[in-house]
């Protein structure tokens, strides 16, 4: 009796230890079911998007160019002297006809008074001799003899005023100086440098193309101008000339396309990047270039499709990442070859913190337009 009393108590023990012990662990596990229940339902991320478009883009090839003035050139000394005046500065603009600078010319304002004075005597003995010859008093040789001596009178006069000219150094064009080369009261030489002048709106860009595609090098042909100078800004210019004589070295066609450069962001000496648009066309499907999660064991894309909740019985829209094959690029946007079709929605930013499943909801509204011909200056 006393054993089965003992058996008994013990087993109510055990079994209240068991409740004791056992009902706050079974609280405890299904309160950390639920909250991972909770992580995995995530409330859906916002992301931009944009669907895949088909696109008919022009044909281009590429090319490197340099930059030339479309006049450019030093402004040097006619004729070396002592400089008595300069009326510019590094940088000004000037017309053409505007005064740079002016050398000494004070033995050369006596030689033209000399010459001027015995021009002025030839000419009194040719008219005296001009009457003389009507009487018949002096002969025909006499005659010639003084008009030969008043054209090497006038001659000298002349020669003496062209000195004097090409000692006032005058801008040949008009365009913007560059540094000032000489200081007043300095002794140049003839052709030494002065300052060099340049017309750089427009402006010339020099590029060459494999002979391949001489045929479609013709002028008026569209070209487009990038450079690192002007981050983000396409040119656009048109081909003015093309050379007509094949490199023998490089097997290349030397071209030249003309620039409009406001506010001359161009300058002569840059290097710059050419596409010259071919009159063909290709079909391609584009999408935005930030939709691109780039990685070296291939590009993929987040494409948004619609399921239903297996739970709520809703619809939501997930991610899918899919590999995609690349094309070219052009301005903000990059063909896809493979991989996508057209319609397919695509995430257009922030891909690099998404994940394939996750749930997600379009907002496009402080979403950057993608352009083929991004302008920044335009924003």
């Amino acid at each position: 009796m006393k054993t089965g009393l003992f058996l008994q108590r013990l087993a109510l023990t055990l079994v209240g230890l068991v409740l004791l012990l056992g009902l706050p662990a079974l609280v405890k596990f299904q309160q950390f079911q639920t909250m991972a229940e909770a992580q995995m339902q995530m409330p859906p991320e916002t992301v931009t998007a944009d669907s895949v478009r088909r696109d008919l883009w022009p044909d281009s090839v590429s090319a490197t160019g340099s930059l030339v003035a479309v006049q450019g050139v030093t402004v040097g000394a006619e004729l070396g002297g002592k400089i008595l005046e300069i009326t510019f500065e590094s940088g000004n603009r000037v017309k053409a006809g505007d005064l740079l600078l002016r050398i000494d010319v004070t033995a050369e304002q006596a030689q033209l008074r000399s010459a001027e004075a015995a021009a002025k005597l030839t000419r009194i003995n040719l008219d005296r001799n001009r009457n003389l010859r009507t009487n018949h008093t002096v002969s025909q040789a006499d005659l010639d003899t003084a008009e030969a001596n008043f054209k090497q009178a006038t001659a000298q006069v002349d020669n003496v005023r062209a000195v004097i000219a090409k000692k006032t150094v005058r801008a040949p064009f008009a365009g913007q100086l560059g540094l000032r080369q000489v200081n007043l009261g300095q002794i140049v030489e003839q052709g030494a440098p002065i300052v060099t002048l340049q017309t750089i709106d427009p402006i010339y860009v020099d590029f060459s193309l494999p002979q391949q595609y001489f045929s479609v090098l013709q002028p008026g042909t569209e070209v487009r101008v990038t450079t690192d100078a002007a981050p983000g800004k396409v040119f656009s210019g048109r081909i003015s000339a093309v050379n007509p004589v094949i490199d023998q070295v490089t097997r290349g066609v030397r071209s030249r396309a003309t620039l409009s450069n406001e506010g001359e962001l161009l300058r002569p000496g840059m290097f710059a990047n050419v596409d010259v648009m071919l009159p063909s066309a290709q079909e391609v499907f584009s999408i935005p270039a930030t939709a691109v999660l780039y990685a070296p064991y291939g590009d993929t894309v987040f494409v948004i499709e619609e399921q239903q909740d297996k739970k709520s019985g809703q619809k939501q829209q997930v991610l899918r990442q899919q590999i995609v094959r690349l094309g070219t690029t052009r301005g903000d946007f990059v063909s896809v070859t493979e991989g996508l079709k057209e319609g397919d929605i695509v995430v257009t930013s922030g891909v690099f913190k998404l994940r394939p499943k996750m749930a997600v909801v379009i907002d496009n509204t402080l979403a950057p337009k993608a352009r083929l011909s991004p302008n920044p200056a335009n924003e």
